[in-house]
């Protein structure tokens, strides 16, 4: 985040113009549904505590099946609880996301499980190293406000969420967001580390410097895992999200209506579940469709129709709660094509529109599994196109060049313009595709990304963590790795 030698500060989506995907009407009926869901058919939780925290509110618990339904009563009691915005902080106070309406900060994607190397076509497998390369970079970018691990640290074994949670912490300054820290053992070895960089519980609980995404089981589950790390981060006020991915006509309704109230169904069940607990927990809501080519069985996250993925903010916002919303995620193999831009073009200035508090999906392919290190550049122009598609347009005295156009009048030119000369370093702002070359050529911008991508590695250091919070961290891995092998031997 320094540009010769000082600070660049956040770039958030602050759009001047909002849309609403659906009627209040429509808002209604979505959520009606939902409710009906959870009454009538009910969520599975595959675990006891979750089960006896049901029941002890009042919940028909069916201990055999382990499936839950409440009545809206309920429901509706513990959503209200739930804060609408909340703190995502940063290491550094400056970089401390205050969620707030109107305001929109990206991320990153993750969890990718390939790397191909600049210079090179084949992928390889993703270590540490690489989690640690992509916290520099997205460090660097105005665009990113907070830090998924892109690829898994698969060098690294059952502790490798919180090997990325190490390193990412040492390259980045920026909030981290953990997408694979599942389990109640593994929180609470997360909990301890993000303790130790907040200060003290009482600071982590103002400033949290991570938060944690889990996925619900489409359909209608809740992963024991999972919401066991859930509970575990809820207690400690560290702000959790719970994560729908139904996928059309297998693992959801075909229509995306229906899937969407079953995916929020599953959204609005664990968010109940952790306000019974911890009223007033941090919980955000977010939901990805995907869908089925029934033809084939392929998994498909981009097809010509895709705006499930911007109403369901509409949704979070209805119940009261900020949302994750998301973008890019192409399904191309390789970065570039136009596969690549036909899937992504489109979704940061929709997103911006429909306004999320927070938006994941910056630079994988290949369906969220394969890294090329120069695609998060591509995604950024994207990024920063649909930022100032966003901005309203300056009309002033000033802006409407009057006395300019006077002064050139019919048929000449505006080269020699006092005005033109103040504003022609600024009225062109180049994107990646209009980099020039020594012969005033415009480069390939592939090749301009990839040297961008060299430039921050080789020019850019976040502040690494203090040495005696780095000594606690060794101390905390080495201890959690013994007691996960001991636990899943």
């Amino acid at each position: 985040m320094t540009d010769n030698g000082n600070r660049l500060p956040l770039e958030p989506l602050r759009p001047a113009y909002r849309i609403q995907y659906f009627t209040d009407e429509e808002l209604d009926k979505l959520q009606a549904a939902t409710l009906d869901i959870l009454e009538n058919i009910g969520v599975k939780f595959m675990t006891d505590k979750a089960l006896d925290v049901f029941s002890s509110h009042g919940a028909s618990v069916d201990k055999k099946t382990q499936i839950v339904k409440m009545k809206p009563d309920l429901v509706f009691k513990a959503m209200k609880t739930v804060p609408r915005f909340f703190t995502m902080a940063a290491r550094i106070p400056e970089y401390d996301l205050h969620l707030e309406e109107g305001t929109t900060y990206f991320t990153t994607d993750g969890c990718g499980v390939e790397v191909v190397d600049i210079g090179t076509d084949k992928p390889r497998m993703s270590t540490k190293a690489d989690v640690g390369m992509m916290a520099r970079i997205a460090d660097y970018l105005p665009s990113v406000g907070f830090y998924w691990p892109m690829v898994s640290a698969q060098d690294f074994g059952r502790a490798s969420p919180l090997h990325e949670l190490e390193v990412g912490w040492n390259n980045t300054v920026k909030h981290f967001q953990s997408e694979t820290i599942m389990g109640g053992v593994e929180a609470r070895y997360a909990v301890e580390m993000a303790t130790i960089v907040a200060g003290s519980r009482e600071n982590l609980r103002k400033r949290p410097p991570m938060s944690s995404l889990i996925c619900t089981i489409s359909p209608l589950m809740q992963d024991k895992p999972g919401i066991e790390a859930a509970m575990v981060f809820a207690e400690a006020g560290i702000p959790v999200g719970f994560l729908a991915m139904p996928t059309l006509g297998t693992t959801a309704p075909v229509t995306q209506a229906g899937a969407l109230a079953m995916g929020d169904a599953e959204i609005i069940s664990a968010t109940v579940l952790m306000q019974l607990m911890f009223p007033g927990c941090p919980i955000y809501h977010s939901m990805m469709q995907a869908w089925a080519d029934m033809r084939t069985g392929g998994y498909v996250s981009y097809p010509r129709d895709a705006r499930g993925r911007y109403g369901v903010v509409d949704m979070a916002h209805h119940w009261g709660m900020s949302s994750l919303g998301a973008c890019y995620g192409t399904d191309s193999k390789v970065t570039g094509t136009w596969q690549q831009a036909a899937e992504t073009a489109l979704d940061p200035f929709l997103a911006g529109l429909a306004s999320p508090e927070i938006v994941t999906g910056m630079g994988l392919s290949r369906t969220y599994t394969r890294l090329f290190p120069e695609q998060i550049i591509l995604d950024d122009d994207l990024y920063q196109r649909a930022r100032a598609y966003l901005q309203k347009m300056e009309v002033d005295d000033h802006s409407l060049a009057l006395e300019s156009i006077r002064n050139v009048g019919p048929g000449g030119h505006f080269l020699g313009q006092k005005h033109t000369r103040e504003h022609m370093r600024t009225s062109l702002v180049r994107g990646i595709t209009h980099h020039l070359d020594p012969q005033n050529k415009y480069r390939d911008p592939i090749e301009v990304a990839r040297e961008k991508v060299k430039w921050i590695l080789e020019n850019h250091q976040p502040e690494p963590l203090e040495p005696a919070q780095q000594i606690e961290f060794n101390r905390i891995l080495a201890a959690a790795e013994k007691e996960l092998a001991e636990v899943y031997s």
